[in-house]
């Protein structure tokens, strides 16, 4: 009788254990603090750093060029070595890449939200928030670039690697043009393209 009390009482507590790691946000370990918010150009290169995944607007082939917004995962680059430039592993078989083919105009709009360290609405202006402008171009097949990209999306997406090889994934990525950052009151802070990339202190986070 004893040994069915503990081996219940062990099989609850994996039940729960598992149910935390469930429930905290894909099991993240933060490497860096949240940067000082007048430090735009950190604040912005943080959260592009910290997301593993946001939502990516094209314009519409199939509606009349109407905006077509999507959830994606990317990355930015390897851990340590972010340039803040997100690239993205997708399918032709999704109108998010085929509209990009057709039109290259794009969006990219993340949240601090998802990173756990914002407790309030997503909305709330101290909870920041992301949106890079651009276009969203196909990485040259074979390129350089294109090793480096994958190689950045399979450590932060392992998953990726076993995706259909028969469902026409490409890597692409977005050429910023313009960046919208709301990281307080006040409205959106001024912060240009060569700021942001020339940003170089920032550390992409571990996962588990």
């Amino acid at each position: 009788m004893e040994l069915q009390v503990r081996l219940r009482q062990i099989i609850i507590f994996f039940f729960l254990l598992l149910t935390v790691l469930e429930n905290s946000s894909a099991a993240r370990i933060l490497s860096i603090a949240k940067p000082d918010r007048h430090d735009v150009a950190a604040s912005a290169r943080w959260l592009v750093s910290q997301n593993i995944w946001g939502v990516l607007s094209t314009l519409s082939i199939e509606h009349e060029g109407a905006p077509f917004g999507n959830v994606v995962s990317y990355s930015d680059g390897l851990p340590g070595k972010g340039n803040g430039v997100p690239y993205f592993y997708l399918t032709t078989l999704d109108p998010t890449s085929r509209n990009a083919l057709k039109d290259s105009r794009a969006s990219f709009a993340i949240s601090e939200s998802p990173i756990g360290t914002c407790k309030r609405d997503p909305m709330d202006p101290t909870c920041s928030k992301l949106t890079l402008t651009g276009k969203l171009l196909q990485v040259n097949e074979g390129s350089e670039e294109e090793k480096v990209a994958k190689k950045a999306l399979f450590t932060k997406h392992p998953e990726m690697m076993d995706w259909p090889k028969g469902h026409d994934f490409r890597v692409f990525k977005l050429e910023i043009i313009n960046i919208f950052l709301i990281n307080w009151y006040g409205g959106a802070k001024p912060i240009t393209v060569d700021e942001y990339l020339r940003y170089k202190a920032i550390k992409v986070a571990s996962f588990l």
